[in-house]
């Protein structure tokens, strides 16, 4: 049995596209297959002063915190600090790196895997340190990922591609799906998408044919992008009963219908 450890850099995952991401999703991918959760930690900035004097913002925020807490994660905090300099302007300071890196250390002596989420380059020499200790390191991200932490992790997964971790807008069936083109022919209109799914032992990636007619995609070359992420329903073509990707859209445009 695999001892896992979650370790997530909130405020880098909020700033980064991952705001509304589903902790209990999370943590269900850790217990998958030969996994066990044993520490889940969540970092993240409280701004005191504001939770003092704005009544909204504290019940917001700690129903959130109480949330992450039914799904079974240690709340750390760290205070906002506000600063005026030399010439006069406010600049304010909540940086829980300092914090995790040291956790995940100390920690890590019990764990065979961890799993980190941000995209903050800052934790490479913490994910090196963590594979020296003989740690597993898997990274999950969003937006503005560095790349030397996606090389130098054990692994990378787009958060954008873990089934439900963030939610499709608009997309209530369960037909929908997020995915990347692979294998594009430009002249012929058409490839496959490749999308996660969840089983038992873990997550798995299945493949789906597509043809650009099904697409709301401006411009087919971003089908050549490899980083690119679509989302898409599944259906049966009606004509030769193949399951197809249809109403493909890239991830940033509106969603279809």
């Amino acid at each position: 049995m695999l001892k896992t450890g979650i370790y997530v850099d909130a405020e880098n995952i909020r700033l980064c596209g991952g705001y509304g991401m589903r902790y209990d999703i999370l943590a269900e991918l850790a217990n998958l297959g030969e996994s066990t959760l044993l520490r889940a930690n969540c970092y993240l900035a409280e701004d005191r002063a504001r939770t003092r004097d704005d009544h909204e913002y504290r019940q917001k925020l700690y129903r959130y915190h109480d949330i992450l807490r039914q799904c079974g994660f240690k709340v750390i905090k760290k205070y906002v600090q506000h600063f005026v300099d030399d010439e006069g302007i406010l600049t304010t300071k909540a940086n829980a790196d300092m914090d995790l890196a040291i956790d995940a250390l100390l920690q890590a002596r019990n764990l065979d895997r961890v799993i980190l989420l941000t995209g903050d380059g800052d934790f490479i020499r913490l994910v090196v340190a963590l594979q020296n200790m003989g740690s597993r390191v898997e990274v999950i991200g969003f937006n503005n990922v560095s790349n030397q932490l996606k090389e130098i992790a054990d692994s990378y997964l787009s958060g954008f591609l873990v089934p439900g971790l963030l939610p499709i807008q608009g997309g209530n069936n369960e037909n929908w799906q997020r995915g990347t083109a692979v294998n594009y022919n430009p002249e012929r209109g058409f490839g496959f998408m490749r999308y996660v799914v969840i089983q038992p032992q873990g997550m798995a990636a299945e493949t789906i044919f597509f043809h650009c007619s099904r697409s709301n995609v401006a411009n087919d070359t971003l089908f050549l992008d490899p980083a690119a992420i679509f989302e898409f329903r599944i259906g049966v073509n009606p004509d030769n009963n193949r399951t197809e990707a249809w109403d493909i859209r890239a991830l940033d445009e509106p969603f279809p219908g």
